[in-house]
């Protein structure tokens, strides 16, 4: 994705959300004297998500003279935006629309001034069973549909092609291993050279946990256990981890200390890394480093492929019921496929629906720009995180779990169960 949305930014908010629960309401109901309802928009993109955000916006105004919305952006990226809103509804002044990691939607969604839209979306314009699960499974709340989506990815493999075929070695296919992927990256790794195998996040922060919940759910694990008081990972976590620990073994997995993993990508669109795991935002700088590539769909424990969305939302705040009205009108129409197609191919995201994903201009723009069409169809196996209240404390924990295992610094086994213990007393918090 663009800079504005980098995935990186799955940084997750940890700030309370206690505040929000008791704030005021907000502005006026936003209607002028000609009848106009002005929607405020907070976004947080930058450059040409931004650029293309705008545009839309434009349109929408053009086409539905009743309804302004003005797209200030609230003064910070996306990573920053849980703890803007946070503030925000605190202090009783808030947006219309906010654009929400959704990931944060639990601690969010808290606040009384988060607007249901179970009817809005089961009754919209865009079918509910046209959103791909993952987008249903990230907005729904207690079986309550409280966002509507914005963006959506999914999690593959993305290999250099000259480096396999300097070192002889097949490329990647779909239906492969772990144990293919582990004995791939020994392979491709040429200390001389300055070539590593792959990649993996080393700061603990979401961007280094999100990639090893699909190897816990291809062995049997959930993030939360059915009793809501324990993980569900606590023997696949120690498996996933042992990956990740072969590779520190073979020197094949290059550690990247820095938030959002970003030197990592600097590392393979500069030729000397073989394999990363990301998702469609990260396609374009890859394309402008003149890689020649391949994309693969995630290695299997079962043989039974599984991958990863992390789904972001527009959240509607409660301002009154006109600009409610108006702010809902505005996010089903950007999920409309002729919308969404327009955005998804700026921003650098996937389709919402298996509508938007079989329209023609999709399938252009994905025939395009090799391996658009591996991440799209890996969203029939994509799960995504749990909306849960607890989630931050879990990601914190199994984080922690990871870079000491990635630093050499502790056993998969050993640190699996200090993630079990802090994310344990984290579920048993009454909530």
């Amino acid at each position: 994705m663009t800079e504005g949305m980098s995935r990186r930014r799955l940084l997750l908010g940890a700030a309370s959300m206690a505040a929000v629960s008791g704030c005021a309401g907000g502005a006026s109901d936003g209607v002028g004297a000609d009848g106009r309802v002005t929607v405020e928009l907070w976004h947080g993109q930058a450059d040409t998500a931004r650029k293309a955000l705008e545009t839309l916006v434009a349109e929408f105004n053009r086409t539905h003279p009743k309804i302004r919305v003005e797209a200030a952006g609230g003064g910070v990226i996306a990573d920053a935006m849980l703890q803007k809103v946070t503030a925000a509804l605190a202090a009783g002044s808030y947006p219309d629309i906010a654009y929400i990691f959704g990931s944060d939607l639990a601690s969010v969604a808290r606040s009384p001034r988060v607007v249901d839209l179970t009817d809005a979306m089961h009754e919209g314009p865009t079918p509910w069973n046209a959103f791909w699960k993952p987008v249903r499974d990230a907005v729904t709340l207690n079986g309550r549909v409280r966002a509507a989506p914005a963006v959506l990815d999914s999690l593959c493999v993305v290999y250099n092609k000259k480096l396999f075929r300097r070192a002889g070695v097949p490329y990647p296919r779909a239906g492969w291993s772990w144990d293919e992927f582990t004995d791939t990256a020994r392979k491709l790794t040429d200390p001389g050279r300055g070539v590593f195998g792959t990649g993996w996040p080393g700061a603990g922060d979401e961007d280094t946990v999100w990639r090893l919940w699909p190897m816990v759910w291809d062995l049997g694990g959930e993030v939360v256990a059915d009793d809501g008081r324990h993980i569900g990972f606590a023997d696949q976590g120690a498996r996933a981890l042992e990956t990740i620990a072969q590779l520190v073994r073979d020197k094949s997995v290059y550690v990247d200390p820095s938030g959002g993993g970003e030197q990592m990508y600097q590392v393979f669109q500069g030729g000397r890394m073989a394999m990363v795991g990301t998702g469609p935002w990260q396609l374009p700088d890859i394309v402008g480093a003149k890689l020649d590539y391949g994309v693969v769909p995630l290695p299997t424990y079962s043989g039974r492929p599984v991958t990863i969305s992390g789904p972001d939302i527009w959240t509607v705040f409660d301002n009154g019921s006109a600009r409610s009205r108006a702010a809902v009108e505005f996010v089903r129409w950007m999920n409309r496929p002729v919308q969404d197609v327009r955005w998804d191919a700026s921003a650098g995201s996937l389709p919402l629906t298996t509508q938007a994903a079989n329209r023609p201009e999709w399938r252009r723009h994905s025939a395009t720009t090799v391996g658009l069409d591996v991440f799209t169809d890996s969203l029939r196996t994509a799960r995504v995180r749990p909306v849960h209240a607890a989630y931050p404390q879990i990601s914190q924990a199994l984080g922690e779990a990871i870079v000491s295992v990635l630093l050499g610094k502790d056993s998969p086994a050993h640190a699996l169960r200090r993630c079990a213990d802090k994310a344990d007393a984290a579920l048993r918090i009454p909530r």
